[in-house]
């Protein structure tokens, strides 16, 4: 496929680039490693051996990715199902635009999600570029199908290359037919008050041809809803909060970022489901003719309903907005039991967080905001 050079420096690398960027990662160190780590009974010459076989992004994950998410499913979660009937044509081509809990396992269950339903395909993942950290983290997610999203831009150059990924992402959706993974907004939701932000979809609304509508009717966006039982970056983002409130100009390190990406892979999940909603295209067509300066808001507020309305919630949820509330409201949807695991769940993890002027009321009360908020937004999603 003729693939236009301006994207050279974001897409995900092509079949052909592929036999060279193997021995390159094969041949670092660092890779080696963390190889070594994730299949310690894997001699790296097999790894290569298997690598070298697989000739498009698709069948290394297929081979690697797949077996590797569904064993990290098996030992860190009581398992994972995702709900994709509201999506029967699987001949098309989707842009799914979900809540964003986890740097790398949204998109990684996603694609198994796909590959389990009998997609034809995986997606292809907007990833900024703050995590790619070392090298071999950069061209492994490229072999992942991932493209990149720059981040610490001018003004200007933030208008070019966002301009350029939504021409990107309308060539892979309308040209190399594959689908596309990005979350709704910069940066995970900490409080879980998941809303999308408008800026995104003017992204997506820069390329492609014809109005607004029509650009992005040419996406065919599918709203997701990602409910994680348990977020093992909880206590991580709690302490960030406090962090942020105590320290003027506190900005995460970059071994902060590997810590999140560590802890949110091999933390304990609890249940994992995800919900594809219908593709929004027809409900578009019924915002055409709106001035911009309402339609992004109503498109973002649709993608918000759908996310909210197909949550799957879990007691922990429910317990959160009593205790945060003080009062018993949906006591109906658990337990005394319940209520005490989730208690003791709490007080084990506000235990993890090493803070020199830790203030544990403040910490508590930020992780029940993060667990109540999909449960107050469900209800009122339910009652629009």
């Amino acid at each position: 496929m003729n693939i236009p050079t301006e994207f050279d420096e974001i897409r995900p690398y092509s079949p052909e680039e592929l036999p060279q960027i193997y021995e390159e990662l094969l041949a670092d160190p660092m890779f080696q490693a963390v190889v070594q780590q994730i299949m310690p009974n894997v001699p790296l010459e097999a790894v290569g051996a298997k690598l070298r076989q697989c000739r498009t992004n698709l069948e290394v994950q297929k081979a690697f990715f797949h077996r590797l998410l569904h064993d990290i499913m098996d030992r860190c979660s009581d398992g994972f199902e995702m709900d994709a009937t509201s999506l029967p044509d699987r001949t098309k081509n989707y842009t799914f635009i979900s809540n964003h809990r986890d740097i790398v396992l949204d998109p990684g269950f996603l694609s198994v999600g796909l590959i389990d339903n009998q997609f034809p395909t995986t997606v292809e993942i907007a990833i900024g570029d703050n995590l790619l950290i070392y090298p071999w983290i950069k061209k492994l997610v490229r072999v992942n199908k991932s493209f990149i999203v720059q981040r610490a831009l001018t003004m200007r150059q933030m208008l070019e290359s966002s301009a350029r990924m939504s021409r990107y992402i309308h060539f892979a959706i309308a040209q190399k037919h594959e689908n596309v993974w990005i979350a709704q907004r910069e940066g995970r939701a900490k409080d879980s008050n998941d809303r999308t932000q408008e800026s995104v979809l003017k992204m997506l609304a820069m390329g492609g041809e014809g109005d607004v509508v029509d650009r992005l009717q040419a996406l065919n966006i599918v709203p997701v809803a990602l409910s994680y039982e348990y977020d093992p970056c909880d206590f991580l983002k709690a302490q960030e909060m406090q962090q942020k409130r105590d320290i003027e100009g506190f900005k995460k390190s970059r071994q902060d970022d590997l810590d999140n990406m560590r802890t949110g892979i091999f933390g304990y999940k609890g249940r994992v489901h995800f919900q594809t909603a219908d593709c929004i295209n027809d409900r578009l067509e019924e915002l055409r003719g709106l001035p911009k300066t309402e339609l992004f808001g109503k498109v973002a507020a649709l993608i918000d309903r759908e996310i909210h309305r197909n949550y799957r919630l879990y007691p922990g949820n429910y317990v959160a907005c009593d205790l945060l509330e003080g009062g018993s409201r949906f006591s109906g949807h658990y337990t005394g039991e319940e209520r005490e695991k989730f208690e003791a769940y709490l007080q084990q993890r506000i235990a993890l967080i090493q803070l020199p002027q830790k203030d544990e009321p403040f910490l508590r009360h930020c992780m029940l905001v993060m667990y109540a908020n999909p449960a107050l937004n469900h209800q009122k999603a339910l009652d629009a």
